[in-house]
């Protein structure tokens, strides 16, 4: 589609663009060579703005309105060749319309968790995603630094590097931020705000605005989360004691009541009946604790000797009980092994040492006719 067409040497004097895309940013109002005669009718709508491109110069941009193209209503076209001469001259210009419009639901998100410093969980990877909205602020701006001579540039040409400014200060904000990551999700909307007046400077020299930026969710990762709701399964037990209680007799209710189980379910609910009341009776996890104090607690383990073994004036070991056995079962300890541990009054034969003593014992005898 063209600016104007041409007719027998005429040209149509109305320029004008009406957008049906949803993501077209910016559209160049193209016509056979360029060629724009003098006091053609632009128009402007609401919405929109029009950028003058006269020889490669960026002339005027109309807001929007109805406009005569004259010298005596463009300022700045006055100071350019032939305007005078009705445009009959070989000179080229161009016009480009540029969507002012808010460009909304646009997606962006982290691609790689990052890393911040919790105050309650230490070093933590977080991820987010959320939706901005960005806005052409200064046409002039955004067509001199970002489109160019692109005659049709939409939203997905730049969204992509608007992510990564938003990533980039999202995870900057962040850090510097302080807010635990349980209250992260109590502040998404002072980050939000926080985050667009960030990344405004770098907007601004993209001739763009970031009018409205959402943090939709920060999540963390799957073992903190994990850990996360073990630590709320814990809060709404409260009394863990009760809590156990409560579900054994739930889960009994529930195998005999169960008519798939038959006899079999009957018997585990009557089963565990039983344990629960051996327990209580016992003073187990479902009896309820005396007034009395705390019982005592169990002796502790007896300590293991280990043996040293003396031999043709070397000692080897320490030994532990069970390496003595295998020792005895080998032929390489015998009863008049002289053997020692920690605690006992000098060396001693094996067999006088009574924890070693019944080690001996079950040799078998020699064969018949040794």
């Amino acid at each position: 589609m063209g600016i104007f067409d041409f007719l027998t040497g005429e040209f149509i004097d109305v320029i004008h663009w009406t957008d049906n895309t949803r993501d077209t940013m910016v559209w160049r109002f193209e016509r056979e060579d360029h060629e724009i005669k003098y006091g053609a009718k632009l128009t402007v709508r609401e919405g929109q703005a029009a950028v003058f491109v006269h020889e490669g110069q960026l002339a005027d941009v109309f807001t929007p309105g109805l406009y005569m193209l004259e010298t005596n209503n463009m300022p700045v076209m006055t100071t350019l060749q032939h305007w005078d001469h009705g445009f009959k001259s070989p000179f080229k210009s161009e016009i480009y319309y540029v969507n002012t419009t808010r460009f909304s639901n646009l997606k962006w998100g982290t691609k790689n968790p990052i890393m911040v410093r919790d105050p309650e969980f230490g070093p933590t990877r977080l991820r987010a995603f959320g939706t901005y909205t960005v806005k052409v602020a200064d046409p002039a701006v955004f067509l001199r630094e970002i489109v160019g001579t692109d005659g049709e540039f939409t939203m997905d040409e730049i969204s992509y590097q608007i992510r990564n400014i938003i990533v980039q200060e999202f995870s900057r904000v962040i850090a510097q931020s302080g807010i635990p990551v349980l209250d992260m999700a109590a502040n998404t909307a002072d980050l939000g705000k926080l985050i667009a007046a960030a990344i405004d400077g770098t907007m601004h020299q993209y001739g763009l605005t970031i009018p409205e930026l959402y943090i939709e969710n920060i999540s963390l990762p799957p073992a903190v989360e994990a850990a996360l709701d073990k630590r709320t399964s814990m809060g709404l037990a409260g009394d863990l004691g009760k809590f156990t209680q409560y579900s054994a007799a739930e889960a009994m209710t529930a195998a005999a009541n169960n008519p798939a189980g038959g006899d079999m379910a009957a018997g585990l609910g009557a089963g565990m009946g039983m344990a629960m009341a051996g327990q209580m009776a016992q003073g187990g996890p479902w009896a309820v604790a005396p007034s009395a104090g705390p019982s005592a607690p169990p002796p502790p383990p007896p300590v293991e000797h280990v043996w040293h073994i003396a031999e043709d004036g070397e000692v080897t070991g320490p030994f532990s009980k069970a390496a003595m056995g295998r020792k005895v079962t080998a032929g390489d300890l015998s009863r008049e092994s002289m053997v020692w541990t920690q605690g006992q009054d000098g060396w001693m034969k094996a067999e006088d040492v009574t924890e070693l003593a019944h080690l001996f014992t079950v040799m078998p005898p020699p064969p018949p006719g040794a």
